[in-house]
């Protein structure tokens, strides 16, 4: 039986590639994003596909995208988006909480000059949006689910112009060690080193395309007691992959 994956901020960047490398290895998975619109185009575009010898139709061997519009600052939205994929395709297998907001922009964003309102916007979104994520999904979980979190060397590392999004890593690198102490499932922090992302900017980094088999392996074939409670980044993943 192919997996079920739910993902938030599935929409762009690292979480939309993501979703395509799950779909493309056969899996139902599950896409949310705060824009509904961007969420049905994405689902869209994850469905469409070309079959055997060009023929127009599902991709051979492909998976199955569905989506909801979420909000993880809202634990409703996320308790609802849970409750759908479950309906849809029963126990959870990887949960990916990838959503997330920058305010300013990397180095752009000195600790001093952030506002209290973006501040707290962040950590909301960063921080306790992973913290709702990972509560809302808890109920609907496999017995061998993993739940992964993505990160930096900001969320560890002092580095200029990164303000509350530095502070909202580590503090999401903190929840994942919190629910890996306190939940059966596999719960770990997986860092892709600069991504060209929305976020992020896109000089001087990584396709998110790169660095999707990344999350993929540590969702699926890392070893579990490698990810729980652990950070997992390239050198790991190229190691155990070569």
């Amino acid at each position: 039986m192919e997996p079920t994956v739910a993902i938030t901020g599935a929409t762009s960047g690292i979480g939309r590639a993501v979703a395509e490398a799950f779909v493309d290895e056969g899996a139902f998975v599950a896409v949310s994003g705060r824009d509904g619109d961007a969420v049905d185009r994405t689902v869209a575009a994850l469905n469409e596909g070309e079959g055997e010898n060009g023929d127009e139709g599902a991709r051979t061997d492909a998976g199955t995208a569905w989506g909801a519009r979420v909000d993880v600052r809202d634990e409703f939205d996320l308790e609802r988006f849970f409750e759908g994929v479950a309906r849809e395709a029963g126990p959870i297998d990887a949960v990916f909480a990838n959503a997330a907001v920058f305010h300013g922009g990397p180095g752009e964003s000195p600790a001093d000059q952030t506002s209290y309102a973006d501040y707290d916007d962040t950590v909301r979104t960063n921080a306790r949006g992973v913290f709702a994520t990972v509560s809302e999904a808890a109920p609907h979980l496999a017995e061998d689910a993993r739940i992964v979190v993505p990160s930096g060397d900001v969320a560890h590392q002092s580095r200029p112009g990164m303000g509350a999004y530095a502070v909202s890593k580590a503090a999401a690198e903190a929840v994942a060690r919190g629910f890996a102490a306190d939940l059966d499932a596999t719960v770990g922090v997986v860092d892709p080193g600069l991504v060209a992302t929305d976020l992020t900017g896109k000089e001087r980094a990584r396709d998110p395309e790169s660095v999707a088999p990344l999350f993929v392996w540590a969702a699926t074939e890392a070893p579990a007691e490698d990810l729980d409670g652990e950070r997992l980044g390239l050198r790991e993943w190229k190691e155990a992959t070569r």
